[in-house]
């Protein structure tokens, strides 16, 4: 196999993975082992490998950046690893459709810097965005701070190209805005966590790139005070792009570990922005006249120095050991009732483990890390905060992925009919399960 392989890619792109960063996720909490890695170049290339590795009755997991927090990009079983790094191209953006024709191994930072020179922009973003690929946040339908106004990831694909297990390939590249002809195989990629198919590239939406942008952070006294402000500004204006809340530990923790200053005191923090072409616009400063703690970002540099307080979450957390890491979606109504339930929850379990919540204020989103937790009974904490998250309807993930680390509480956010519809759809479109086997779908009881 490892002829035939570096016969079709070259030889400096075929390696053993032992003991290297293909075989770990980002957290550090998911470990796997590899004896082959290959970096296909091309589409032609990925046709090839899949053919070669299913041929060979081996498995295969895709890795873009691997920036994944939910171990999905894994071989936990000694698959076969597709790095997609090399296949980076991002094209010219074209100003009259807003649209950019870009490979699967191209970061999310080159995007979003090729849409700025034509006065666009790409609106999916989040801290990782310098080494997330565009193929994973496909595969996991990203999401990230804009998507109150602009939508998650699969909102941008206008058009997808595709190589199935058994080398075809599925493309949409015209990047029509309508074409209902039959299913739509874009979409059903995205957030398939490639367990269908192996994404090699896109077309993606642009935004405009507004002009004037505001941006505030606002202490608040607790997450419904947080959450009133949020109804508030975007009951009053459409341009409000983000709705970041952050509380007063993970703000410590982040200025202690990177030297990020804090604007002031506060129990919960808000970091609201928005965008428009009105240069009389004003709306946030209005808005918020009247409370107390507000900073206004009066300056780039003001503006970079607040928004690090909430991109350094991850980072920082990290500092304190591996996290467990849940991402999740509560209704707004229930979000400051399930913090409360959470934190009480995790302390009966261990009055050592911390719980550090952040996340997207107007959607719904926290990311609940628990630091100081005995990794040997996660189960049981899984089990207190996803099952809160389900006690309130919400969702065991907003935006990472189900991966390893969800797959076997699935059933929280999904019928068993739902479920048997998508182990449907994986056995037609990979019959052999040679993609990704170890992630999203449960393992099935044995008889």
């Amino acid at each position: 196999m490892l002829g035939e392989l570096r016969a079709v890619v070259g030889d400096d792109h075929v390696f053993d993975g032992r003991g290297s960063s293909y075989v770990v996720d980002w957290t550090g909490r998911f470990r796997g082992h590899t004896d082959v890695v290959v970096r296909p170049g091309s589409v032609d290339e990925v046709r090839e490998v899949l053919r070669i590795v299913r041929a060979h009755g081996r498995a295969l997991v895709v890795q873009g950046g691997n920036t994944g927090l939910v171990g999905g990009g894994v071989p936990l079983n000694g698959e076969v690893v597709m790095s997609l790094t090399r296949m980076n191209r991002v094209g010219e953006p074209d100003v009259t459709t807003r649209q950019i024709e870009v490979e699967a191994g191209a970061t999310l930072e080159a995007v979003q810097r090729a849409a700025t020179t034509v006065g666009l922009r790409y609106p999916v973003d989040f801290g990782s965005r310098g080494s997330a690929t565009i193929g994973g946040t496909i595969a996991t339908n990203a999401g990230g701070v804009n998507v109150m106004r602009y939508g998650s990831t699969r909102v941008q694909v206008a058009g997808l190209e595709a190589v199935l297990a058994d080398g075809s390939v599925v493309s949409t590249m015209a990047g029509l805005m309508k074409d209902n002809t039959g299913y739509d195989l874009r979409g059903l990629m995205c957030a398939s966590e490639g367990t269908l198919g192996v994404v090699t590239r896109a077309v993606l939406r642009l935004v405009p790139a507004h002009e004037v942008r505001e941006t505030v952070m606002v202490g608040c006294a607790s997450v419904d005070d947080a959450l009133d402000v949020v109804a508030t500004v975007c009951g009053a204006s459409e341009a409000i792009d983000a709705a970041e809340l952050m509380s007063r530990r993970g703000v410590d923790l982040v200025a202690d570990v990177v030297g990020a200053h804090r604007p002031f005191d506060a129990e919960w923090y808000l970091l609201i922005e928005s965008s428009t072409s009105d240069r009389s616009d004003g709306t946030l400063a209005r808005l918020l006249a009247g409370r107390d703690l507000v900073a206004v970002a009066d300056t780039p540099a003001r503006r970079d120095a607040l928004w690090r307080l909430r991109d350094e979450h991850t980072a920082s957390i990290a500092t304190l050991g591996v996290p467990l890491k849940y991402d999740v979606t509560v209704p707004l109504r229930s979000m400051a009732e399930f913090v409360r339930v959470a934190r009480q929850e995790v302390a009966a379990m261990d009055p050592r483990a911390e719980i550090i919540f952040f996340g997207h204020a107007a959607d719904g989103n926290l990311h609940v890390n628990v630091v100081g937790a005995d990794h040997d009974h996660h189960g049981a904490y899984d089990s207190a905060v996803l099952g809160a998250v389900s006690r309130f309807q919400g969702s065991i993930s907003a935006e990472h992925g189900v991966g390893v680390a969800k797959r076997d509480w699935l059933h929280l956010s999904r019928s068993a009919d739902e479920i048997a519809a998508m182990r449907a759809i994986k056995q037609a479109l990979d019959p052999d399960g040679i993609l990704n086997p170890n992630v999203l779908l449960p393992s099935e009881p044995t008889a």
